[in-house]
């Protein structure tokens, strides 16, 4: 007969042997999760802005979600002084990243599997020009800034604000034109900080709502909310949908996003 008091003392002595590693499992298994690569990213900026940039002169704002026009936008940091202000958007992301200025949509490729998301600079640029209309400021003092963090390496030219996680305090720094009044800095701090939403849960939760209904809107304006590409009307050719009409991204076989016919 099995003695169950015996295997129970055994599994704890095994568990007991190596509890210190259930903490670090966890660990990484959150650092691997969307949220907490995006934590990372943020925490890597954060440090590289604490460390390497004199705090009596640049100014950090951390996690901004402002309200527009049409529900809200979520900044990763804003870094105030006289030199400007530095809108900053931080992707976490490996691979080889393939892309330009122009483009509407970005490349990376992971191995024999490559997939496209949207230009992060264009990203950023709803973010600059709400900070732009919010403080009535001119364009010319605001800078977007990409930084990737991650095991990504650039495979096309990227312009000097696209750079990674060890590249946008040089960005930053080679800005060295006083543009804006020490006096304007102080109070484009207070204005962020007064004008920002609370960060709470439900914050983030109602922004990532806002964006699901963008994404929603892409779909019914033919726009394949993956890679920007056209949604065209196609035709299932087998399976239990064969028949039935659907839109199928152009960009078939990169990207396989469909739609249904409404």
């Amino acid at each position: 007969m099995l003695d169950l008091s015996a295997v129970f003392s055994s599994v704890l002595a095994n568990l007991v042997q190596v509890w210190y590693l259930i903490p670090l499992v966890l660990i990484i298994l959150f650092f691997k999760s969307p949220f907490g690569k995006g934590l990372l990213g943020e925490m890597l900026v954060n440090f590289a802005v604490n460390v390497r940039l004199d705090k009596q002169i640049y100014h950090l704002i951390k996690n901004v979600t402002l309200p527009t026009e049409n529900g809200t936008t979520q900044i990763d940091h804003i870094v105030v002084s006289e030199f400007g202000i530095f809108v900053i958007e931080t992707k976490n992301m490996k691979g080889w990243i393939f892309g330009d200025e122009k483009q509407k949509t970005w490349s990376q490729k992971i191995y024999k599997h490559t997939s496209n998301f949207q230009n992060p600079l264009h990203q950023n640029y709803k973010h600059v020009k709400t900070i732009e209309s919010a403080l009535g400021i001119d364009h010319s003092k605001i800078f977007s800034v990409i930084v990737f963090v991650g095991d990504s390496t650039f495979k096309t030219k990227m312009p000097e604000n696209v750079t990674y996680a060890g590249g946008f305090i040089g960005y930053i720094k080679s800005k060295t034109d006083k543009i804006i009044l020490q006096a304007e800095v102080n109070q484009i701090v207070t204005a962020i900080e007064s004008g920002r939403l609370s960060r709470t849960l439900k914050t983030h939760r109602e922004h990532v709502k806002h964006v699901q209904n963008i994404v929603k809107e892409k779909e019914n304006t033919n726009v394949c909310p993956k890679c920007g590409s056209e949604l065209v009307l196609r035709v299932a050719k087998q399976g239990t949908n064969k028949g039935n009409e659907f839109y199928g991204c152009s960009n078939y076989p990169k990207c396989r996003h469909t739609a249904q016919v409404i």
